[in-house]
């Protein structure tokens, strides 16, 4: 099985980096979660229904839909507010990776673990910028805003393409194929990994300032 692997960038001020990552990662497991599967008997089975909510960012200019699962939205903050941490900890400007990967089980003998096989990673690279004074953060505000409308627009794109994913499985495999663990939504099986660099490219920070400097102008 190919493992396929798509890329986002975004660069961001320290205090946006919770709702851009919250924003990108939400989506897509919004396009990678079903309700949860009622099986009447073997081979035989109903799908419940995933509630949406809609989410204000408090730093960015921007509201996304999220699937309703509070259980789903703590395991999403815990491995974000990780993320963000150490990011912080990296230095006054960093760039980091984020990545979602989804994945089914292999089921392996005794005295084996299962393996576990990807099928689709999001990587999503963070630039981290340090900002002058107030004017320039409301710029950014709006900026990073702009930039997260497109690349939800890019993850859904992508997602609408026909490609592999896991067939449906029958009610003895279920848990090779979805996170059963939570009450009310049933995303693939996944998890969220995440990298930190010491500096940040000169040519996204310049970029970013640049962009701010052309809007100050107007």
């Amino acid at each position: 099985m190919n493992c396929r692997s798509e890329v986002l960038e975004v660069t961001v001020e320290a205090r946006q980096v919770e709702e851009a990552m919250l924003a990108l990662l939400h989506t897509i497991l919004l396009h990678r979660s079903t309700g949860k599967f009622h099986y009447k008997k073997e081979g035989t089975y109903s799908i419940g229904t995933v509630g949406t909510l809609d989410f204000d960012c408090d730093f960015i200019d921007f509201t996304f839909v999220r699937v309703s699962s509070e259980e789903l939205d703590r395991v999403i903050r815990k491995a974000v507010s990780e993320f963000k941490d150490a990011l912080g900890n990296s230095g006054s400007d960093g760039m980091g990776q984020i990545s979602l990967e989804f994945y089914q089980k292999k089921k392996s003998r005794w005295p084996f673990s299962d393996e576990c096989i990807p099928w689709e990673v999001w990587s999503i690279k963070v630039n981290v910028v340090n900002l002058a004074n107030e004017q320039e953060r409301q710029i950014c505000r709006e900026k990073v805003g702009e930039k997260l409308g497109e690349k939800v627009i890019n993850v859904v794109e992508v997602i609408n393409r026909h490609e592999y994913l896991p067939k449906m499985p029958t009610q003895s495999e279920v848990d090779n194929v979805f996170d059963t663990s939570l009450k009310d939504v049933q995303p693939y099986l996944y998890k969220i990994t995440f990298q930190i660099t010491d500096s940040l490219g000169t040519s996204v920070s310049t970029t970013m300032r640049r962009l701010i400097k052309d809007t100050l102008a107007l």
